[in-house]
C-alpha cells in the first residue's frame, strides 16, 4: 500500500519579504542585461554577418532551460526575417541532424558551453562545414572555443538565492537573442508590411493587410437609389441592405450623396418637411466621405473615427460606387 503524502503546512507569507525578494531578482536581472551592452561589438557583428550570409537557414539548440530560450529565439528570427527553426539536441544525435544542412548556421545555446548533447553533434556540424555561434556564459568552455563565432552571455549570478536555477542566465540569453533578431531585421530593411505577412492571423496582420475590397459590400449589396428616389425608396433600399444608409447616385451611377439614419432623424425633426413628398435628395449629405476600394480596412476604421460616422462608400477613379461598409464589417473582421 502506497504511504500517502502528507500535505505542506500552510506558510504564512510575509508580504514585505515577498517585495524585497521580488524587487531584488529584477535589480539583478536588469544589471545582467545593462553589462551585455559593452559586449556588442566584433563578435556580435561577426554572427549577424555570418547569419545574413547563411544561404540555408538558422538553427538554434539547446537543452533545458537553454533549449527553452532557443525555441523562443528561433521563433522571434523566424518572425523577423531570418528563417530559422528549433531542434532539440538529444533528437538531433538520434535522426534530426538530418536537418541541419552544410548551408545552415547553427546557435547553440549553453550557459555552461559544456552541454553533452551538444558537445556530442559538435564533430558531424565541423565536418559538413556548418558555421556554428555559441552562446554562452565561458569564454573558455569546449563549445565557446569550437564555435566559429562566440557571444557571452555571462552573468555575475543567478537571481535564484540558491543559485541553481536559471534565471539570470537566462534572461540574459534571451536578451541577446533579441539583440541579434532585431540588428538582423534592420540590416535586412525588413518592414512591418513584411512582419504582417508571417502573422496573417494576429491582429497587426489584419491591421496591415485586409484591404476595403476584402470587407465592402458589392454588386447587389450595395444600397443605391437614383436622385429622383422618394424618402420611401430610401428606406425600403436602407432597410433591406442592413448598413444604415444609402448611396443617391446620378444617371452614370456616379456619387452625388449619401442619406442614413442620422439625415432621417433630422428630417423627422423638422416640421418644414414634408415627409410624403420630398426627394431624397432634398434631404441627402451632398459630400460624404468616401474611400477607395485598394486602402486599408484600417483607414476606414480612422476615417470614420475621425468624423464619427459608422459607415462609408467606396468609389473608383470616376467616383463611382463600387462598395460599401459599416463599422460592423470591420468589427466581423476583427480589424477594430
Amino acid at each position: 500500500m502506497n504511504a500517502r503524502i502528507a500535505p505542506h503546512a500552510p506558510v504564512e507569507l510575509d508580504s514585505d519579504a515577498v517585495v524585497r525578494s521580488a524587487r531584488t531578482v529584477i535589480a539583478a536581472e536588469a544589471a545582467a542585461i545593462r553589462a551585455l551592452e559593452p559586449r556588442i561589438g566584433r563578435d556580435f557583428v561577426e554572427a549577424c554577418r555570418a547569419i545574413l550570409g547563411c544561404q540555408g537557414r538558422v538553427v538554434v539548440s539547446g537543452m533545458g532551460k537553454s533549449g527553452h530560450i532557443g525555441r523562443k529565439i528561433a521563433a522571434t528570427l523566424a518572425s523577423t526575417g531570418t528563417p530559422a527553426f528549433f531542434v532539440h539536441p538529444g533528437e538531433a544525435s538520434h535522426g534530426d541532424l538530418g536537418m541541419i544542412q552544410p548551408q545552415d548556421v547553427v546557435l547553440a545555446v549553453s550557459y555552461s558551453g559544456e552541454t553533452d548533447e551538444l558537445l556530442f553533434i559538435l564533430p558531424v556540424l565541423k565536418r559538413q562545414g556548418t558555421v556554428l555561434v555559441a552562446m554562452t556564459g565561458n569564454a573558455r568552455s569546449s563549445l565557446a572555443t569550437q564555435a566559429n563565432v562566440h557571444l557571452d552571455v555571462s552573468v555575475a549570478a543567478e537571481a535564484c538565492p540558491l543559485g541553481l536555477a536559471p534565471t539570470t542566465s537566462t534572461t540574459a540569453c534571451l536578451v541577446m537573442g533579441d539583440a541579434l533578431a532585431v540588428s538582423l531585421l534592420e540590416a535586412r530593411g525588413f518592414t512591418s508590411e513584411d512582419f504582417a505577412r508571417s502573422h496573417p492571423a494576429g491582429s497587426l496582420g489584419r491591421r496591415l493587410l485586409l484591404r476595403i475590397s476584402d470587407v465592402m459590400h458589392t454588386g447587389a449589396g450595395i444600397p443605391s437609389i437614383g436622385q429622383g428616389a422618394s424618402l420611401a425608396e430610401a428606406l425600403v433600399e436602407m432597410t433591406h441592405k442592413h448598413l444604415g444608409m444609402t448611396a443617391v447616385v446620378d444617371a452614370q451611377g456616379r456619387l452625388t450623396g449619401v442619406f442614413t439614419d442620422g439625415d432621417l432623424r433630422r428630417a423627422l425633426d423638422d416640421d418644414a418637411v414634408d415627409l410624403r413628398s420630398v426627394a431624397v435628395a432634398d434631404l441627402m449629405t451632398h459630400r460624404p466621405k468616401t474611400i477607395t476600394a485598394d486602402k486599408l480596412a484600417i483607414e476606414a476604421a480612422q476615417l470614420m473615427e475621425k468624423h464619427q460616422i459608422h459607415a462609408l462608400l467606396v468609389v473608383d477613379g470616376d467616383h463611382r460606387v463600387v462598395g460599401a461598409l459599416n463599422i460592423h464589417d470591420l468589427l466581423r473582421a476583427r480589424v477594430v
